[in-house]
């Protein structure tokens, strides 16, 4: 039977249990970064098929829209079907900064080749897929769990760490699932890091409110991915978004072939 005192001597210190809530707070923290990135990845790839599939799409739709309504203008010659077609085909003109705008497809003098193969019907290369493999999301779960800066205080480690997570960061956006390997054993084969001596209750106070405004941001961060239109397009089809694409791009096809036989009416017309 024991004692009152030997119950007493038994009980954690109250720097213990700090000391194991900061653990537990760096460990959820690290696994919600996890999957914060690893849906921002999702996002990002998704808006990459989304501008390389359907932007050319959209730039033809806008075209046609122009020409009827300047065709429209010229038969009819009223001021109000002049002002559409003017705005019209101000919407198409190129802009300055338009390539950052628009991704790539067209800048100050026009649409690039790729996008007037993929109007035209042309043969054009199909746009880069980058979508993590299992395999890489394990690796990437498994480095940035092990090499997070989070998990240490010493400055120099934690720098050290930071560059060697930014390297891992790059190459699971590009899906490089060999590279993921290669920084894994370049971990393994790393220092390993002193454990981390004890603290005393005021910086584990401090570390457990640093972790929460870190997991506040990253709400933020979760939050305005969420609210997007490209999650938005998502959560419409999870398990298949290459065939949501396809749905919609067969839809703006339709409009581009119902655009073009009312030019093409119009045109006869005159």
């Amino acid at each position: 039977m024991t004692t009152p005192e030997a119950e007493q001597s038994q009980a954690p210190r109250p720097e213990e249990r700090l000391e194991r809530a900061v653990r537990a707070a760096e460990q959820a923290l690290i696994e919600y970064e996890i999957a914060v990135e690893t849906f921002r990845v999702e996002v990002e790839n998704f808006s990459r098929l989304h501008e390389q599939r359907l932007g050319p799409l959209y730039l033809r739709i806008e075209e046609l829209d122009a020409r009827i309504a300047e065709a429209k203008a010229a038969r009819t010659g009223d001021p109000e079907d002049i002002r559409a077609a003017e705005e019209a085909r101000a919407r198409v003109l190129p802009m300055p900064g338009v390539e950052e705008l628009l991704h790539g497809w067209m800048d100050g003098d026009g649409l690039f080749p790729e996008a007037v193969a993929m109007l035209t019907e042309q043969e054009v290369r199909p746009p880069q897929r980058v979508r993590p493999s299992e395999e890489a999301r394990r690796l990437y779960r498994e480095l940035a769990r092990k090499a997070h800066p989070d998990l240490v205080q010493d400055e120099p480690e934690q720098q050290r760490r930071e560059e060697f997570l930014s390297r891992v960061n790059a190459a699971y956006a590009r899906g490089d699932e060999a590279l993921l390997r290669e920084l894994a054993e370049e971990w393994a084969a790393g220092p390993v890091p002193p454990e981390r001596r004890p603290s005393r209750a005021e910086e584990l106070y401090a570390r457990l409110e640093w972790l929460s405004e870190r997991k506040e941001l990253l709400a933020l961060v979760a939050k305005e991915l969420e609210n997007g239109p490209i999650a938005g397009l998502l959560r419409l089809a999870p398990d298949d978004p290459d065939g949501l694409l396809e749905e919609i791009a067969g839809r703006l096809q339709k409009d581009v072939a119902e655009r073009e036989a009312e030019l093409a009416a119009l045109l006869t017309q005159e």
